[in-house]
């Protein structure tokens, strides 16, 4: 039957030779088009250094939200009571803050009031000289800030975004956070701050575009790698770093597609292209290859070179970026690596696989390190002898310390914090109930519908 079907196929395939020879030609170049493409739906693989990286990220984003409510009180101290009270609005349960802070003692330091009788929450002094560190980092790249919120407003094709969507991604892109003042409105030269028509939203928009800051980082990558190990100049002219995750296959077919994907051209993000005609074939594929480098670009110019999808949906319309912006990054999953973990399951964040080597920044920065800081903190799980936890016992613990099981010690902690939360609630302080700010970090701690159906996914 096999026989048959192939001697078939064949009588057909000369028919079509003997009477259209020019169009039996182009039926086998697009049959072969079609078969060495880039498939539009790939599955993700996942790479468990990246991974790995986004639970202490969890954590993080946590310590900081407990942190900066620590700080927002008188002294800088908040008791068990109003810290459970307050924390509920951060998505907190009840009793749950009093036991994620017991977890690292090397950031919170729980103690006993000498007067009140009742327990107390404050900062350590290493969290105190990371927080410091961090701030002092932040305001020594203030010209760094000014530089790339003028190379994101080049991006946009109106040269204005957001401000809200660009406050609510300013950690990524370590602005201050008084950063309408200290960056925009101190620099008039750069920026304009305006309304809309209507009152309710603000926009910062480019006063001039500077010719030398639209050169892309992937430019200049390819810059030193044709310098450094020399190469054909039309294959690296616009090819892009590609390192496939773990476990990635790659078929024959799958190569040859993407070495015709690196060599085609497609215009710089930074270029106009309203005045090219879009409804080509090849102007489509530019352009789809213009929002691979898009999203590169805006992940050149984080901080730690990486950035929520939901972030990025919020910039979708402005930089002409694909609805599915999920879909479209899990097709070049060699430049980018989209990771789920950190918010079950809710949060992608999306990495740029060339800047990073064994889960660490390749090309670190002061700020980036200030912020590692915090993780090295988080990471270590040994309590602290100075200060014990455990006040139903008074004996001391010094000496037998190495012999207690880690386990129990927090499982009597967490006991005992719970049993005088239920005592403290009606001794609870006047601030129990005062308002707290959220920085609009919507897509942390609770995924706002916005987020979701701006990213398409």
């Amino acid at each position: 039957m096999h026989k048959i079907f192939r001697s078939s196929v064949q009588a057909s395939i000369s028919i079509l030779r003997s009477l259209h020879p020019s169009n039996s030609i182009l039926f086998f170049v697009h049959d072969f088009s079609q078969s060495t493409s880039i498939p539009k739906k790939q599955q993700r693989v996942r790479d468990h250094g990246y991974d790995n990286y986004m639970e202490i990220e969890k954590k993080i984003r946590k310590v900081i939200k407990v942190q900066e409510l620590i700080l927002s009180q008188p002294n800088s101290m908040v008791s068990s009571a109003c810290l459970d009270n307050l924390s509920r609005r951060l998505g907190f349960k009840q009793f749950e803050a009093g036991r994620f802070v017991l977890k690292f003692p090397h950031i919170f330091d729980v103690f006993e009031h000498p007067v009140q009788r009742i327990l107390y929450c404050r900062l350590t002094r290493k969290a105190n000289m990371q927080i410091q560190q961090e701030n002092e980092a932040v305001m020594a790249q203030i010209d760094d800030s000014v530089t790339r919120l003028r190379k994101l407003l080049m991006l946009s094709n109106t040269r204005c975004l957001g401000l809200e969507h660009v406050r609510i991604a300013r950690r990524e892109f370590g602005f201050p956070e008084d950063f309408e003042f200290s960056v925009i409105l101190k620099h008039p030269q750069f920026f304009r701050l305006f309304e809309d028509k209507e009152g309710k939203s603000k926009y910062i928009e480019l006063v001039e575009n500077d010719p030398e800051l639209g050169v892309c980082a992937i430019e200049k990558v390819r810059e030193n790698e044709y310098r450094e190990k020399g190469g054909d100049a039309e294959n690296i002219r616009f090819s892009f770093v590609i390192n496939f995750p773990p476990g990635f296959k790659t078929g024959k077919y799958y190569k040859i597609a993407i070495w015709k994907w690196q060599r085609l051209p497609y215009w710089s993000p930074y270029e106009d292209v309203s005045g090219y005609d879009m409804r080509s074939l090849e102007a489509q594929k530019r352009v789809e290859k213009r929002a691979v480098a898009m999203i590169h670009e805006i992940l050149c110019l984080t901080v730690e070179k990486k950035i929520s999808l939901e972030r990025i949906a919020h910039f979708r319309i402005t930089m002409n970026l694909p609805k599915k912006l999920k879909d479209f990054l899990l097709q070049h999953q060699g430049i980018f690596y989209i990771s789920t973990r950190g918010n079950y399951g809710k949060l992608h964040t999306i990495f740029l696989r060339e800047a990073y080597n064994r889960g660490e920044l390749i090309e670190p920065n002061e700020l980036y390190l200030a912020r590692r800081q915090l993780a090295k903190l988080i990471t270590l799980r040994r309590p602290n002898t100075d200060h014990q936890f455990v006040y139903s016992r008074r004996e001391s613990v010094s000496d037998r310390f190495d012999r207690v099981d880690l386990d129990q010690v927090k499982v009597g902690s967490e006991k005992s914090w719970n049993e005088v939360k239920v005592s403290d609630n009606e001794q609870a302080s006047d601030g129990s109930e005062s308002d707290l700010e959220s920085d609009g970090d919507s897509c942390d701690i609770d995924e706002d519908d916005d987020c979701h159906g701006n990213a398409g996914v």
